[in-house]
């Protein structure tokens, strides 16, 4: 490419810039002066932004966009003047002229040329109804044309320039000149950035590597002075006993060179901590340097929704305006770009399902035109976002009709369930309440896809309503993707991270709350059965061999799934700073980032999503390990025993022969009594038990058996012809570990669940 080629693609480039921040300048006070057409700032900002387009497309040979800004200008120069009043035909014929510019301004589009041209009728028909319908076609093509000279160049700007000598009415994008302060905004590529503060974090994380050093020069300080200090107990003794003056000299000598040490050491301590300080200040400033560099208002991602909620309410027979409260919050790019499709989601939803028509907001005694607002803020760290509207909000009994047609819940379960229990049910996938579908809605691809998108930030979402008076999405999201609050955990004696915004709780259970439910081990907790699954296994870490009572667990949670992750060690919440993992490791599997600890030693950022795909493929190949409890994982090499009590003599015989032939020692009890006469007086390593049995049954010899002290540990399966969930409940509220119904039995189910419970036959 030659220079003038070059030259010309960056004048290029710098004019598709102009168009992008002077369009936003054109929507955002076309918008207000629709409410108010007489408005003389707004009016004087978009004449100003039209202007300048106009300069602009003339430097850079686009006649197209020259002829398009300046019937623009010529309408919004008469509204200023008082010769036209800006009605809503003419605020559609600039909006949509506003987007023409747009297109222009972007190469590449061949249907420019008849929607200028009917555009420019249009807009001639507007200004004056008179007119014939008949315009000059641009002179040149519609196309951007080389610029042919510097000077013509220089003498456009000059020209294009004289109206603009104050600052812009809002910030532009991209590269443009800030009207703040005149500061100078420039395009740095997101790798860069990605690299500045990487090496920020780095940085700051190596300046706490000079506490451990600081912590050794105290320590040599209290042992310097505690040796000053027997030196002159040495010299008291020595001169009591009358030593001769040559010791005395040498003593005085070591006691000099032991107090000029002294002054180095804590001169040495003392620099070593002003250093140390310094640098740790520093290094912070640069890390909170680099990080407001990603920063951006969050202004940045509403450009076009005001213009969206307006035209979508238009096309739908309704007046709708969005209100917004906190432009200026600033946020990280990366979540702003990912924030924009949830958003723009949710405000299409406010103003397709939320605001009623004019005739029933008049019959509810509201205004003609609906309010949909949308405020930012920061709150403890995070950007919380409120989307609400003032419609009809959600109609609870159509709702529940829904969900029971469609078989999503009993109907006396949903008849009883809360106003926020009802609301989760929108979230789901599929879920709509429209009958028929439109090129807005009813295809059931909605909230489920949002609540997804916010979760993909470590954000979480919440709805709430007010009857008649509207709606309201609570959201909070990371104000950066480059920072995360997590819970740092220990497995397999490494550190992992758990993102925050994925942990439902932390539980430390004992190990009686486990129990296992047809091979698979689960707990009990806020009335459901929480599956419970080894951090180890899924890490592919070496098991724990700790023998506690207790089991740390992190509960996780992704849309309604619940799982217990069980930790080794719960070592606390920390902010870390997210370093990606190199590109040529590819995708590691459940983990999404890396970190650095205030220590230098690195953790590894889990990917809660990725985890929970492994935990289902464990499941379905039926590899899912059983969490070893207590002094269970010490047993000796002995050959395991089991005791079979059930009073049917073909089944004990059946158990019998299946677990001899597999190597345990089997004993027999022809019921409950007889059970606990046995377990008394010999050590065993599992009880069978049948339910129902003469003299005491299954459920009564359980319960005695968990009040025992030396048999309350003892592992316990339940056979049992008996299949009805309470009758499990039953089994499993009395302390059994597993329940096995007898109509599902067969040989490998029994073996299998003898395996996850105590291991193989041999200890």
């Amino acid at each position: 490419m030659t220079p003038e080629q070059m030259r010309d693609a960056s004048l290029l480039e710098l004019f598709s810039l102009e168009a992008d921040a002077q369009t936003q300048v054109l929507s955002a006070g076309l918008l207000a002066l629709e409410r108010n057409p007489t408005q003389a700032d707004q009016l004087e900002a978009c004449m100003r932004a039209a202007h300048s387009l106009k300069g602009a497309a003339r430097i850079v040979g686009v006649d197209a966009g020259v002829s398009v800004a300046h019937v623009m200008e010529d309408c919004l120069v008469g509204a200023q003047e008082g010769r036209l009043r800006l009605s809503a035909e003419h605020i559609d014929a600039l909006l949509q002229g506003t987007d023409l510019l747009m297109r222009i301004a972007t190469p590449g589009d061949d249907t420019l040329e008849p929607a200028v041209q009917a555009f420019l009728l249009q807009m001639a028909t507007l200004l004056d109804p008179t007119a014939t319908a008949t315009i000059a076609a641009p002179a040149a093509p519609l196309a951007m044309p080389v610029p042919q000279a510097m000077p013509l160049v220089e003498e456009a700007v000059v020209e294009a320039a004289h109206l603009d000598t104050e600052p812009e009415p809002t910030a532009p994008r991209k590269g443009k000149r800030s009207g703040e302060g005149g500061e100078r905004v420039l395009r740095v590529t997101a790798e860069r950035l990605n690299s500045l503060l990487d090496l920020s974090s780095k940085s700051l994380v190596e300046t706490q590597r000079l506490k451990p050093y600081l912590a050794t020069l105290q320590r040599l300080k209290r042992m310097h002075s505690q040796s000053i200090r027997a030196l002159d107990g040495l010299k008291t003794q020595l001169e009591a006993s009358g030593q001769s003056a040559e010791v005395q000299e040498a003593l005085a000598q070591a006691q000099q060179l032991l107090g000029q040490t002294q002054q180095i050491l804590l001169q040495q301590a003392a620099d070593l901590d002003e250093f140390g300080w310094q640098a740790s200040q520093r290094a912070q400033l640069l890390y909170d340097t680099a990080l407001a560099c990603r920063m951006r208002p969050f202004a940045d991602v509403l450009t076009g929704q005001s213009r969206m909620v307006r035209d979508l309410g238009r096309s739908l027979g309704k007046q709708v305006r969005l209100d917004i409260e906190g432009e200026k919050t600033q946020v990280d790019r990366d979540v702003l770009e990912k924030l924009e499709a949830p958003l723009t989601h949710l405000l299409r939803n406010a103003v397709d399902h939320g605001i009623e028509l004019p005739e029933r907001r008049l019959l509810a005694g509201k205004p003609l035109e609906g309010q949909v607002r949308l405020r930012a803020s920061h709150q403890a760290g995070l950007l919380v976002l409120e989307i609400s509207d003032d419609g009809g909000g959600v109609d609870l009994q159509r709702l529940r009709r829904s969900i029971v047609d469609r078989q999503l819940s009993p109907a006396e379960t949903v008849a009883q369930m809360s106003e926020a229990e009802l609301l989760t049910f929108l979230f789901l996938p599929g879920f709509s309440l429209r009958d028929e579908v439109t090129e807005v809605s009813g295809r059931g691809v909605g909230l489920d896809a949002v609540q997804h998108m916010v979760r993909q930030l470590r954000g979480a979402i919440v709805m709430t309503h007010t009857g008649e008076q509207g709606s309201c999405f609570h959201l909070e999201v990371p104000l950066t993707l480059s920072v995360v609050r997590s819970l740092v955990v220990e497995v397999g004696e490494e550190a992992y991270a758990f993102p925050l915004a994925h942990i439902e709780r932390t539980l430390e259970l004992p190990a009686e709350a486990i129990v296992q439910i047809e091979g698979r081990q689960h707990f009990w907790h806020d009335g459901r059965h929480i599956g419970l699954v080894a951090a180890s296994q899924l890490l592919n870490r070496p098991p724990s061999q700790a023998d506690g009572q207790t089991i740390k667990v992190v509960v996780i949670r992704e849309r309604e799934t619940l799982y217990g992750v069980a930790v080794e060690r719960l070592i606390g919440e920390r902010v870390l700073v997210v370093m990606p993992l190199d590109a040529r490791l590819g995708k590691v599997q459940d983990i999404s980032s890396g970190a650095l600890l205030d220590d230098g030693s690195v953790v590894l950022i889990i990917d809660v999503e990725d985890l929970l795909r492994s935990v289902d493929k464990l499941l379905s190949t039926g590899r899912l390990e059983r969490i070893e409890r207590g002094q269970s994982a010490a047993r000796e090499a002995a050959r395991k025993r089991v005791l079979v009590v059930d009073d049917s003599l073909t089944v004990r015989e059946l158990q019998r022969k299946l677990l001899s032939n597999r190597g345990y020692e089997v004993a027999v009890a022809v019921d409950g009594m007889d059970g606990w006469n046995a377990l008394r007086s010999e050590d065993f390593d599992l009880l069978i038990t049948d339910i129902d049995m003469p003299r005491m049954d299954g459920i009564e010899l359980v319960t005695l058996l968990r009040r025992d002290s030396r048999l309350q540990s003892l592992p316990v399966m339940v056979v049992s012809y008996k299949d009805r969930e309470e009758d499990r409940r039953r089994g499993l509220d009395a302390g059994a570990d597993y329940y096995l119904a007898k109509a599902s039995f067969h040989d490998d189910a029994l073996l299998d669940a003898v395996v996850e419970l105590i291991g193989g036959a041999q200890g």
